[in-house]
């Protein structure tokens, strides 16, 4: 069964909408060594139609003299999840339109690395909801955005388990937690 876990960039409050707002003063090698790190083990990534959308529209095209992430995320296999769109042109990319949840377990009963939700916020909360994500990796920034959409943001109570944690050099904290789907709390 492969690891399914949420990776986001998150406020000190909370925040998760728009981290390109709050993550650059921040942002140095230490954060980019966890980012890559967790990029290393990943090899699905499960979008929405929203971030589908944006990254579409930036990444294609780009190389790793544009950006060292390029590689990956024009490389990896995406996975859209959406009732809306008809179709998706981007490399590696296939779209789910219907029976969300069944696909992503059938992602999950693959042979592969980890799957990835990096920045589908509305995805991650769904995917929470219905018992489906493993992990929580987040790079927490010591910064207060004060508003925006936040991850945890009515997905009820969900036991979770610290399984490592690191203070980096610009206070950035990175925080795994296993999802304790069976604990009964």
């Amino acid at each position: 069964m492969r690891a399914l876990y949420v990776g986001l960039f998150v406020s000190a409050d909370g925040v998760a909408e728009s981290p390109n707002l709050f993550v650059g003063p921040y942002f140095d090698a230490a954060v980019g060594a966890e980012v890559a790190a967790g990029m290393a083990r990943t090899d699905t990534v499960l979008l929405g139609r929203r971030l589908y959308e944006d990254w579409a529209r930036h990444w294609p095209g780009k190389t790793a003299a544009d950006d060292p992430y390029a590689p990956f995320i024009n490389g990896v296999r995406k996975v859209v999840l959406s009732t809306t769109l008809e179709t998706v042109g981007w490399a590696n990319a296939e779209l789910v339109r219907h029976d969300h949840l069944d696909a992503v377990r059938g992602l999950k009963a693959e042979d592969g690395g980890d799957i990835a939700v990096n920045g589908s916020i509305s995805v991650a909360q769904s995917l929470l909801r219905a018992g489906l994500i493993d992990e929580l990796r987040l790079l927490v920034f010591p910064v207060v955005v004060g508003s925006g959409r936040h991850l945890l943001e009515g997905v009820g109570r969900i036991p979770l388990r610290l399984v490592a944690s690191k203070a980096l050099p610009t206070g950035v904290l990175a925080l795994t937690y296993a999802v304790e789907h069976d604990a009964g709390v």
